[in-house]
């Protein structure tokens, strides 16, 4: 028997669930975040190949590098969340696990092999050797406990191994997630932030803690176990889904923006003093889990925030080929062009800019050209698959209500942006 996928909750009625647009618009930002530091950092993740920050006045530089410092660190963190919440809010029930998979492994490795045949051909295969550059090939390069080899060929993809981990693990994590009761959520959310800072309590008392260098504040197994090992991020996803729990059964309070921008700004103030590691995933977990549900409930309660714009929505779309790409636009891309040459603070901002350009058009070529065709020839059912079940009473035209929210039409009932 072919197993299939639940529904997201164990009770007796499906929820319908909207699309997500302003969820989709907001996922532009933590990429942003990761380029600033990429572009900004005085050296690339491998040499030799890193840019050289374009900033001639070294106060401004080291400033810069200083405050957007904890920025790649939390863009990462914010994307885990992300695809926690969005994977469970577009969860197909009836689905076979095996058509699920075939998404989610094609949503992710047309991309990442472009840009690592890419990155080999322009400069990566100089300096990796087979034993390095394979395992990032097939994305198991973060469970290697070696810089080198985590950061091999095309470096952003790291991440990747971490995200292909909770697609593979998501149909056994939803059995679990969905038998929890609702009024139970709230402490489970609170034990995975629990279990963030235990990562890091593990981190430092029982892991070595030499060598370190004047950039990663930890040893290289502390930054390994801490922030690469994909089963120590699995938290951050399953606190998404859990987030997505709360949402879809309206037990989400109502928070107003001007409270989540506080509330984010505050988490990457305390990001910018807090000492590694507790700076790359606990200052800022509850601020980006706050944002993440609060911009899904809007969008389910019908309010139109100025995330859910055409040209956000546009950018939160390319913004996978966006993050992906920087390792050989700005690793090898500044280099080639610019050499390491700095500028004075006007001419640096317009090479800033430039790169943002270049990096946000290959994004978008990644998008249109790879992506998009992948999904639409590789990632649609096949014929056979079971059908996903439609909410109780669809059959007969109805279709059951959220508390306090309107009905939708049954055709709408399991829509959800699949963008995580």
């Amino acid at each position: 028997m072919t197993a299939t996928m639940p529904d997201v909750d164990s009770g007796p009625h499906i929820h319908t669930r909207k699309p997500l647009p302003s969820l989709t618009g907001v996922r532009f930002f933590p990429a942003l975040l990761v380029f600033f530091i990429h572009a900004l950092q005085p050296i690339g993740p491998v040499d030799p190949t890193g840019p050289v920050n374009p900033f001639a006045d070294q106060d401004l530089a080291q400033g810069l590098v200083k405050f957007f410092l904890p920025a790649g660190y939390l863009g990462v963190s914010f994307f885990f969340l992300l695809s926690g919440f969005v994977i469970t809010w577009s969860v197909k029930p009836g689905e076979r696990v095996t058509a699920y998979w075939r998404r989610r492994i094609v949503k992710v490795f047309p991309n990442h092999v472009v840009m690592w045949a890419a990155a080999m051909i322009l400069f990566a295969s100089a300096y990796t050797p087979m034993r390095t550059w394979l395992p990032n090939l097939f994305l198991v390069n973060s469970w290697i406990n070696d810089f080198s080899t985590q950061m091999s060929v095309n470096a952003p993809s790291w991440s990747l191994c971490a995200e292909l981990l909770f697609y593979l693990s998501f149909p056994l994590l939803l059995l679990g997630v969905r038998r929890i009761r609702v009024e139970r959520l709230w402490w489970w959310a609170g034990a995975t932030v629990a279990a963030t800072v235990g990562v890091g309590l593990v981190t430092v008392y029982l892991l070595p803690d030499t060598p370190r260098n004047a950039y990663i504040p930890l040893s290289p197994t502390q930054n390994w176990f801490n922030y690469t090992f994909p089963p120590m991020r699995m938290f951050e996803f399953v606190l998404g889904m859990l987030l997505a729990r709360l949402v879809i059964a309206n037990r989400w309070p109502r928070i107003r923006a001007v409270w989540v921008v506080a509330l984010l700004a505050a988490g990457y103030a305390a990001a910018t003093y807090v000492p590694a590691p507790f700076n790359m995933v606990a200052t800022t977990i509850v601020p980006f889990g706050v944002t993440i549900a609060t911009i899904a409930d809007a969008d389910v309660r019908g309010i139109r925030t100025r995330l859910s714009g055409r040209v956000m929505v546009w950018l939160g779309n390319v913004s996978f080929g966006f993050y992906l790409c920087q390792g050989v636009v700005l690793f090898w891309g500044r280099q080639a062009v610019l050499g390491n040459a700095t500028y004075s603070t006007p001419v640096a901002v317009l090479v800033m800019l430039g790169m943002f350009a270049a990096t946000l058009l290959v994004g978008w070529l990644l998008y249109a050209c790879v992506e998009t065709p992948a999904m639409k020839y590789w990632g649609r059912a096949r014929s056979g698959q079971v059908a996903p079940r439609l909410p109780q009473g669809a059959a007969h035209g109805r279709v059951p209500q959220r508390p306090g929210r309107g009905a939708e039409p049954a055709a709408t009932a399991l829509q959800a942006t699949d963008k995580a």
